[in-house]
């Protein structure tokens, strides 16, 4: 039965996805009522987070801002969606980078990319520089457990040009790129929760003591790859832009945690910039220093 109902899901989003985004984006304001009014998906954990992050904010900012998030946290679902059948040109368009030449000025140096990312704008999008250029555009994921849709964000995600690296095996397949030289750009989330077992470095960020996992940087220092922020900034509904934040280029010279701390800064600066589209129902805080 669940998997008939996983099929179902499947095929009606891939339906949807023919829609034309105008139709979509009236989808999304009925699902953001439905989400926000209705099922009230996560609103304490939003409101917790929002008050904890921006205290100096007042509630009626603070419900300004949420009520923004959950309409862009609809919009991204669509869009999403719409990765299965979106034309390359019309993504281009909508996904602009403000440095086209950025990753070819390392490849005509041999040095691989780490690229840091957060929950923000919309990170589906973000691989899509990959469509125009020769790069192998490499992205950690974690498999889903419901074999269905871990299908279909495979098949979503390879519409940017992005080829899935399992977790678990995301050393061992850079080594093997490097080893065969060839030039890869890895794409890392900078703002997961790390397991209890692998907290070993703390920062502040929002305010807030918080656990920051350190794979990005250690992978960078084994293999001597440089380190870019990536900063999507969103310009309009439907349309966003990437401008691309070096981070270090001689990653094995850096201290311990510098990188960590450096790319923390930059998605901090971004979410005050314009905080609503960032994922604010994550529970990024369910850690505690003096646990």
């Amino acid at each position: 039965m669940t998997k008939i109902l996983s099929y179902t899901g499947y095929y009606f989003l891939y339906f949807l996805s023919f829609f034309p985004f105008f139709i979509l984006y009236i989808f999304s304001d009925i699902l953001y009522f439905l989400v926000y009014y209705v099922v009230r998906y996560r609103r304490s954990v939003v409101r917790t987070n929002l008050n904890n992050s921006f205290p100096n904010k007042s509630q009626k900012e603070i419900l300004s801002i949420e009520k923004e998030f959950y309409s862009h946290f609809c919009d991204i679902f669509f869009e999403t969606i719409k990765l299965w059948t979106i034309s390359k040109e019309d993504l281009k368009t909508r996904c602009t980078y403000t440095d086209t030449e950025f990753f070819d000025r390392y490849k005509e140096k041999g040095q691989n990319v780490i690229v840091i990312l957060g929950h923000y704008g919309n990170w589906e999008w973000l691989p899509c520089i990959g469509l125009d250029k020769d790069i192998e555009f490499l992205s950690i994921y974690k498999p889903l457990r419901n074999k269905v849709f871990d299908k279909m964000f495979k098949e979503l995600r390879s519409k940017t040009s992005t080829k899935l690296i399992a977790k678990n095996d995301t050393l061992r397949t850079l080594v093997k790129y490097r080893r065969d030289n060839i030039f890869n750009v890895s794409g890392f989330i900078g703002d997961q929760t790390p397991n209890k077992k692998n907290i070993h470095y703390w920062t502040k960020f929002l305010n807030q003591d918080t656990p920051i996992l350190q794979g990005a940087e250690r992978i960078a220092k084994k293999l001597d790859s440089a380190v870019v922020f990536l900063k999507m900034t969103k310009k309009k509904r439907g349309h966003y832009q990437v401008d691309l934040i070096p981070i270090s280029n001689n990653p094995k010279e850096t201290a311990d945690f510098e990188i960590t701390e450096k790319h923390s800064r930059e998605l901090e600066k971004l979410i005050n910039e314009s905080p609503a589209y960032w994922l604010w129902s994550h529970k990024r805080w369910k850690h505690k220093k003096n646990d």
